[in-house]
């Protein structure tokens, strides 16, 4: 039976890798499913996803679609697994404080509790070790969320540091860890 991952995209200059991440998935048998955030969609669009996920993309908690399906709870029910990545200080911040205000956050706070929960952080180095996005990061991983350590280098703002993206391989491979 094929594995159904949501992959969740928030505001963050790497989201542009979830295309590469999305394709990697699909081309090992995954269904891929995207939810993003109004942010991510000003750095890439969902378009592409949908292109690689061959399955429509999920914007708007608002919007359904089909008058018996409520997405952001029957995307959970129906997932074997979830990751948000890249994952924004703002989304983890929201996340972590129960907030539900997007398809990302209300979908991640509907999910079944036995679901496996994959975070990949991606920002600036002075914003994921500020001690409040840390202890945000706690709190997810209080309630089963397991982090995927974003790597250092330089980073968009020429910074140099720890807060870029987790490599695509370390990626894939926590996945498949975690669906194994």
């Amino acid at each position: 039976m094929t594995k159904r991952i949501l992959l969740a995209v928030s505001g963050s200059i790497a989201a542009y890798k979830a295309a590469d991440l999305t394709s990697q998935l699909t081309k090992r048998g995954y269904d891929v499913h995207v939810l993003m955030t109004e942010a991510a969609t000003q750095f890439i669009t969902p378009l592409t996803l949908q292109v690689l996920s061959k399955n429509p993309v999920h914007l708007d908690v608002m919007e359904e679609k089909i008058a018996e399906r409520i997405n952001h709870i029957d995307l959970g029910k129906e997932a074997d697994l979830f990751i948000l990545a890249p994952a924004s200080a703002n989304t983890i911040a929201t996340l972590a404080h129960g907030g539900a205000d997007n398809m990302v956050t209300a979908t991640a706070l509907a999910l079944p509790a036995d679901l496996p929960k994959l975070i990949a952080p991606a920002m600036n180095t002075k914003m994921y070790d500020n001690p409040l996005t840390q202890r945000n990061l706690a709190i997810l991983k209080e309630v089963g969320y397991k982090e995927i350590t974003p790597k250092s280098a330089l980073l968009a703002c020429g910074d140099v540091g720890r807060g870029a993206l987790a490599d695509l391989d370390t990626i894939l491979q926590t996945i498949n860890e975690n669906l194994s």
